[in-house]
C-alpha cells in the first residue's frame, strides 16, 4: 500500500497534540466558538486572544489564496499548503473545511492524508456536488450512498487516528429534515467523530437532529434563536461557527488604507494600522531575537 513520507517524530508529537485538543472539545460539555483564521498572522492573533480553536474555512481559503469567490477553484495543494504555514506560525489547533474532498471518494482519501500532513486537528468532508453541475442553478447533493463512500475514504485514509474525521451536510437547507438526519445517521455509522451541519434553520429542527443521532454536533451558519450557547451546549452542539469576520475586516482595512494614499494621506496620518508592538507580538520578534543571539552571536 503506498504511503506518504512520514513526519518527523517532533513534528508528529506536536501535531497529535493539537488533535487531542479538539477531541477534548468534542468530548467535552461546552459549546465554543472558533477563530476564523486564514493565514500565519490571523492564527497567531487567534492563539494570541485564548481562541481554544481555529477554523479555515473553504471561503477564506478561496479569498486568501486565489482572490476568488468560494465556487471550488481553490486546489488540495493550496489549502493544504496554506494550512502547512499555519501550523508552523502557531499550535492552536485547527479545523478545516476540506470541502467535498477535491473530487470522488479516492481523492478524499488523499485529501485526508495531505491535511493530516499538514498539521490539521480536524477536517470536514461534505455531501455538496462540487464544482456545480452544468445547467443547475441550484446547490445539489451528491447520492447518499457516495455520501458513505466518502465518509469511509476519509477513514482509511486517516493514518493518525487522533485526526478528526467530520462528516458534513448541508442538506436541511437543500432537501429536507428528514434527508439530513438520514444522512447523518449513515454518516455516523461509518465511524466518522463528529456531525457538521449547516443551514439548520430552527432550535426544532435541532433538536430533531439532536435526538436522532449520538455524535458531538458542529454548526456553521445558524439564525439567532441558535446563538445562545448554554442551549447549543444542552443539544450536543460542541463547536458554532460565527461566520468569517476576521478577513472581510482586514479586506476593509487594506481597502482604507490604499485609498487614503492613494488619495494623498501621508503615511503618518493613517489611522488603523498596527502598533510596534502588536507587530512585534504577532511576528514572534523576542523569539527571532532570541535564536539570533544563540545561533549568530548577534547582540540582543
Amino acid at each position: 500500500m503506498l504511503r506518504l513520507p512520514r513526519l518527523n517524530r517532533e513534528s508528529t508529537m506536536a501535531f497529535r497534540q493539537r488533535r487531542e485538543k479538539l477531541r477534548s472539545i468534542l468530548s467535552g460539555s461546552a459549546c465554543v466558538r472558533p477563530g476564523s483564521v486564514y493565514d500565519a498572522i490571523s492564527i497567531r492573533i487567534a492563539e494570541d486572544l485564548g481562541f481554544a480553536l481555529g477554523m479555515f474555512g473553504g471561503s477564506v481559503a478561496s479569498l486568501a489564496v486565489l482572490g476568488d469567490p468560494d465556487i471550488a477553484l481553490i486546489t488540495l495543494t493550496e489549502l493544504a499548503e496554506q494550512m502547512r504555514r499555519m501550523s508552523r506560525a502557531s499550535a492552536l489547533p485547527v479545523l478545516v473545511d476540506a470541502d467535498h474532498g477535491y473530487g470522488n471518494a479516492l481523492n478524499v482519501r488523499r485529501t485526508v492524508q495531505e491535511l493530516e500532513a499538514a498539521g490539521c486537528a480536524g477536517l470536514t468532508i461534505e455531501d455538496t456536488l462540487l464544482p456545480q453541475a452544468f445547467g443547475e442553478a441550484k446547490t445539489q447533493l451528491i447520492s447518499l450512498e457516495e455520501g458513505v463512500g466518502k465518509m469511509k475514504a476519509a477513514l482509511d485514509g486517516r493514518s493518525d487516528p487522533s485526526l478528526v474525521i467530520m462528516g458534513r451536510t448541508g442538506a436541511a437547507a437543500i432537501t429536507s429534515l428528514e434527508d439530513t438526519i438520514k444522512r447523518a445517521q449513515a454518516y455516523g455509522e461509518t465511524g466518522v467523530d463528529a456531525l457538521f451541519f449547516t443551514g439548520i434553520k430552527s432550535r426544532a429542527e435541532l433538536e430533531a437532529i439532536a435526538a436522532a443521532t449520538r455524535l458531538p454536533i458542529v454548526l456553521g451558519g445558524a439564525p439567532d434563536e441558535l446563538n445562545a450557547l448554554d442551549y447549543l451546549a444542552g443539544q450536543r452542539v460542541r463547536i458554532a461557527l460565527q461566520g468569517h469576520a476576521p478577513i472581510a475586516a482586514a479586506t476593509q482595512a487594506v481597502y482604507d488604507t490604499l485609498k487614503a494614499l492613494r488619495e494623498g494621506t501621508p503615511p503618518k496620518g493613517l489611522r488603523g494600522l498596527a502598533s510596534s508592538e502588536l507587530t512585534a507580538r504577532v511576528t514572534r520578534e523576542a523569539d527571532v531575537k532570541a535564536r539570533s543571539a544563540d545561533f549568530l552571536r548577534a547582540k540582543r
